[in-house]
């Protein structure tokens, strides 16, 4: 008893909650066009890149500091880009019953769009004979480390589908718990897998999702006698 009472429970504000929920449901197509976009600048700077390559576009600096410029804002539009789209996904997730290759590639469409942003870049330099070697192997390493970064940075390790999302708002009513780093939400503030944590995010089971807390956690669902019905791992 004395250990919860010196957690800290941060909680969501009620009433910027409730203000906020009427836009809930379009929210996502701001995000969604925010990622298209984004993988529209990163897809043009690698065609730059491509075409500096090839010596039909030119630039008044190095070469290896003109490619090194693109593959970072590459980078950034590609990570930034799949971070909007997995919100939008927690926000509005597809439906998986009936469709489970088109919900995989939704889903890890970060991913997806990580490789098509550098692989065929990295193909191009490689077989690039008139670059000097020096500027081939710095760029290639460059350009390589992006594309695993952002690959890294881009899956969803963890969707969630429409239909898991429903159940889990028709099935937990009050609020649950989360971690600053923690990869699930929690039904009791006092689950033994939060006893190391001294800061709890409260809120619904909605927020928990779009906080990127897709999953149960398996102590809180044998609590409440609710294993099989929702999506559960082992507790963190």
């Amino acid at each position: 008893m004395e250990e919860k009472k010196t957690k800290k429970i941060v909680r969501k504000d009620a009433e910027n909650k409730e203000a906020a929920a009427p836009a809930k449901s379009g929210s996502t197509v701001g995000l969604r066009i925010g990622s298209v976009v984004l993988w529209a600048v990163a897809i043009a700077c690698e065609v730059l890149c491509i075409l500096l390559l090839n010596g039909t576009f030119y630039v008044p600096i190095s070469m290896m500091a003109a490619l090194i410029i693109g593959i970072v804002i590459d980078l950034v539009c590609v990570v930034v880009a799949a971070m909007l789209w997995k919100k939008a996904n927690r926000i509005k997730p597809m439906k998986k019953e009936g469709n489970k290759v088109g919900f995989y590639l939704w889903s890890q469409l970060g991913l997806i769009m990580a490789i098509a942003c550098f692989l065929p870049l990295i193909v191009i330099l490689l077989k690039n004979k008139e670059l000097d070697k020096k500027t081939k192997r710095i760029v290639a390493v460059v350009a390589i480390v992006a594309m695993v970064l952002a690959g890294a940075l881009s899956i969803d390790y963890d969707p969630i589908s429409a239909e898991e999302k429903a159940s889990a708002e028709s099935l937990i009513e009050g609020e649950v718990y989360w971690t600053a780093f923690g990869k699930k939400y929690h039904t009791h503030d006092d689950c033994q897998a939060l006893a190391n944590s001294d800061t709890l995010y409260a809120g619904s089971v909605t927020d928990a999702i779009e906080a990127s807390r897709t999953t149960l956690c398996a102590f809180c669902a044998r609590n409440d006698g609710i294993e099989g019905e929702l999506k559960i791992e082992d507790a963190e």
